[in-house]
C-alpha cells in the first residue's frame, strides 16, 4: 500500500552522482566545449538522445544565469557545466533521475477520458455490443501498453513517456521493465559519462585530470548493479 501512494508523493530530481574538475590557471570557450560534446554523442547515435541548453540561476531569482548543457533519455538527465571560478576554470557533470509522479489531475483528466469513450460507445453501438467493444478495446489497449516496444511501436513508448497527461501513469502502472531497458540505460549513462570526461581531457590538454567523484544521494542503479563478491564453490576433498 505504502508503495502504492508512494506514486503521488512530490519528489525532487535525485542526483545520483556527481564529479567535477578544478583547473587552475586555465581558460577556454565554454560554447566550443558544449559543442565538442554535442558532436561526439551525435555522432554516436545513442538511441533516445536529446541535448539541451538550460540556464540555472547562480543564486535567486534576480540572479545571474549560468549556461548547463543538459543530455536526457527517459528520465536520466546528465547536465554538465564548463565555467571561469577566478583565474581558474571548472568542470562539472551531475546525473540524475526525474521520478514518474502521479498527479491527482491527471488521474481525473483519464478518468473523464475513460467515462467519455464509454458514453459514447453505448449511445453509438447500444448496451451489448457497447460492452463487447468496450472490453475488447481495453484488453487490446492493456496488451499494446505492457508491450509496445516488443510490438515494434518505439515512437508510441516514447510519445506516452513524454506526455504530460498519461506519461507517469504509463511508466508506473503499464510500462514492462526488462533486462533490455536496463542495459541501454547503463549504455546511455557510460557513453555520455566517458564523452564528457574524454572531452575535458581534450579541451584542457591534460591526460588523467583529477575529476573528484562524489555522491549526493543513494545511487539507484549503483545499488542495483554493485558488484557482489560470490565465492568460489570448495573442491571436492
Amino acid at each position: 500500500m505504502g508503495h502504492m501512494f508512494g506514486f503521488f508523493e512530490k519528489k525532487k530530481a535525485d542526483v545520483l552522482s556527481h564529479w567535477y574538475s578544478l583547473v587552475p590557471g586555465f581558460n577556454t570557450s565554454t560554447k566550443e566545449f558544449y559543442e565538442a560534446v554535442e558532436k561526439e554523442l551525435k555522432q554516436r547515435e545513442v538511441p533516445g538522445l536529446e541535448i539541451f541548453h538550460v540556464d540555472f540561476a547562480e543564486g535567486g531569482i534576480l540572479s545571474s544565469k549560468r549556461e548547463y548543457l543538459r543530455m536526457t533519455r527517459e528520465r536520466l538527465v546528465f547536465d554538465v557545466c564548463a565555467a571561469p571560478f577566478g583565474t581558474s576554470y571548472f568542470f562539472s557533470c551531475r546525473f540524475a533521475e526525474i521520478p514518474a509522479v502521479i498527479r491527482l489531475w491527471q488521474l481525473f483528466v483519464v478518468l473523464i477520458a475513460a467515462l467519455l469513450t464509454v458514453a459514447l460507445a453505448f449511445k453509438l453501438l447500444g448496451f451489448i455490443l457497447g460492452v463487447v467493444v468496450l472490453l475488447a478495446g481495453f484488453v487490446f489497449l492493456m496488451y499494446t501498453l505492457r508491450n509496445a516496444v516488443a510490438m515494434g511501436l518505439q515512437d508510441l513508448d516514447a510519445t506516452l513517456i513524454k506526455s504530460p497527461v498519461v506519461g507517469p501513469i504509463y511508466e508506473n502502472w503499464f510500462r514492462k521493465e526488462t533486462y533490455y531497458r536496463h542495459d541501454t540505460r547503463l549504455m546511455y549513462c557510460d557513453t555520455v559519462n566517458a564523452v564528457a570526461k574524454a572531452k575535458v581531457e581534450e579541451t584542457t590538454g591534460a591526460k588523467g585530470i583529477k575529476l573528484v567523484r562524489f555522491n549526493e544521494y543513494s545511487p539507484i542503479f549503483g545499488e542495483l548493479y554493485k558488484p557482489t563478491i560470490v565465492p568460489l564453490p570448495k573442491e571436492p576433498s
